[in-house]
């Protein structure tokens, strides 16, 4: 841990919202500590449904200024970092009796218009019996329509952004429960325990974006006038299966009780489906998908494709619990999805501010107006509070040229000819431009040392040890990469116990 023990911003939560939120103050010239209790994103971040999208279907519950923030938030992501966002092609199958035609046309006028778009191609109407999307689709879908939003590896964005944070000068710490916050005068005093090591510091600010924990980082608050948060948790599941044949394309699947559920293609070959809406109570930990869960989204994706499926078929799943602001919405899926700063002030107490809610495509803008609303209460006290900063500059890695990921990629297999072309792609997508320091002089993927499968290497896991926090397997072959997807049972648990004994070497 390091030494310091004064701050100015002290984040409790490494979620995309808390890790966004220490970059940006960081690069405003603020002393910041970020503590979380386990990994980088290991609730909510890592358990999306990986998109950088505006929300069509927010549409329909008219949050107009929710959906044009996150339009053109895509734009901006996607120039920061274009080798973990990119952009995807939609299918939206029509049914008869479901939405209508005028209004999902109608929508998707919307969705084109309410943001500015340079980088993303706007939606068209689309004979499902033409267009290659519908090939893999029940012969009687006959009309839909095509647009456009972006993939994003969730996980990796929040590693990035606690990357972008430390290099600035921020102190993660991973692994690292706040069991008490006191106030302190003009400072919060914060406890911190790791293991065995317990320490405490002061900051002038809090920022409590401890996601679907936040009100338990609430109670910890021992001081008059705090209210708790207004939390309301939905627990949303996902399922993997193989690759549904011709499924290459993203699509939208309606549901008679009114939701939609994405299939998404996923780590080349398989499928991502989800997600569901459910609401939630107890320990976000242990949220997991129910077998009710599972029928739903299989027989959803029964009535679109034509390849029947089973629960045998998937592969992996996982649930994630969001922590949106309670609204009083009665159904968990109207629940909405905008993000919400409660801030605590004046009254002899140091400034504590919580989120509430958000979305992973709005996690930028949440973290600016988040250092803009603390601004006032800091600004007097610090030799320095710079303005905004992170629209345009680029994450760790993402300073491609022109944002040209195809064109870098195809650099790059040119300056490693040693290398199978499939191994850089991998690399490059999680690394970007920092790909070439991982790789340095080596010439092939022999020169990296142990190779643990899927193309996972010593060098690289050294560099998620060293670089991005990773503290176990499980960080490593599910979060920072997606390795153990693509291993079988045997060679998964090989590779857990050989990257154990490297990390804790």
């Amino acid at each position: 841990m390091s030494g310091q023990s004064t701050f100015d911003l002290a984040v409790i939560g490494g979620g995309v919202n808390g890790c966004g939120i220490a970059a940006d103050a960081a690069g405003r010239g603020l002393a910041v500590l970020l503590a979380e209790q386990a990994d980088l994103a290991s609730g909510t971040s890592s358990a999306s449904s990986k998109l950088v999208h505006g929300g069509l279907r927010y549409l329909e519950h008219y949050e107009f200024r929710l959906v044009r923030e996150a339009l053109a938030e895509r734009e901006v992501l996607l120039a920061k970092a274009p080798h973990i966002i990119w952009p995807m092609r939609f299918v939206l199958p029509h049914v008869p009796g479901l939405r209508p035609r005028w209004m999902i046309r109608a929508g998707l006028f919307l969705y084109d218009h309410l943001a500015r778009r340079q980088a993303i191609p706007g939606s068209a109407a689309i004979d499902l019996r033409r267009d290659p999307g519908g090939r893999p689709l029940q012969d009687g879908l006959r009309k839909g329509f095509a647009y456009w939003d972006c993939w994003v590896d969730d996980a990796r964005l929040v590693v990035l952004n606690a990357r972008m944070a430390a290099d600035r000068g921020t102190v993660i710490l991973t692994q690292a429960r706040v069991s008490k916050v006191e106030a302190d005068g003009h400072f919060w005093r914060v406890r911190i325990e790791s293991g065995n090591t317990v320490r405490t510091v002061r900051a002038r600010a809090l920022v409590n974006a401890a996601g679907p924990w936040a009100d338990r980082a609430g109670a910890l608050v021992k001081a008059a006038g705090i209210a708790r948060p207004h939390l309301r948790l939905v627990k949303g599941s996902h399922i993997v299966v193989p690759r549904i044949a011709g499924a290459n394309d993203a699509y939208l699947l309606q549901s008679a009780d009114g939701r939609v559920v994405f299939a998404l293609p996923y780590e080349q070959s398989f499928t991502l489906i989800g997600t569901t809406d459910v609401a939630f109570t107890g320990d976000p930990a242990t949220a997991a998908i129910t077998p009710d869960e599972e029928r739903y989204l299989l027989e959803l994706a029964g009535r679109f494709f034509k390849v029947p499926l089973q629960a045998s078929d998937i592969v992996w799943r996982y649930a994630g619990v969001r922590p949106l602001y309670d609204d009083a919405s009665a159904n968990p899926s109207a629940v909405t999805r905008d993000y919400r700063l409660e801030l605590a002030a004046g009254q002899g107490l140091p400034p504590l501010l919580t989120v509430l809610g958000g979305k992973v495509t709005t996690y930028r803008r949440l973290a600016e107006e988040a250092l803009d609303r603390l601004a006032p209460h800091m600004a007097p006290h610090l030799t320095r509070f710079g303005p905004a900063w992170t629209a345009s500059a680029p994450l760790p890695g993402g300073d491609i040229p022109g944002g040209d990921f195809a064109a870098y990629l195809a650099g790059l297999q040119r300056r490693k000819p040693g290398f199978d072309a499939g191994f850089l792609r991998r690399l490059a997508r999680r690394h970007g431009t920092i790909a070439e320091t991982i790789l340095g002089g080596a010439r092939t993927e022999a020169d990296l040392g142990q190779q643990f499968g899927a193309g996972l290497t010593e060098r690289e896991v050294i560099h998620m040890r060293d670089r991005e926090w990773a503290m176990t397997p499980h960080d490593v072959l599910w979060r920072r990469s997606k390795a153990g997807l693509h291993l079988a049972p045997a060679a998964l648990e090989q590779a857990t116990r050989d990257i154990g004994r490297l990390l804790s070497g």
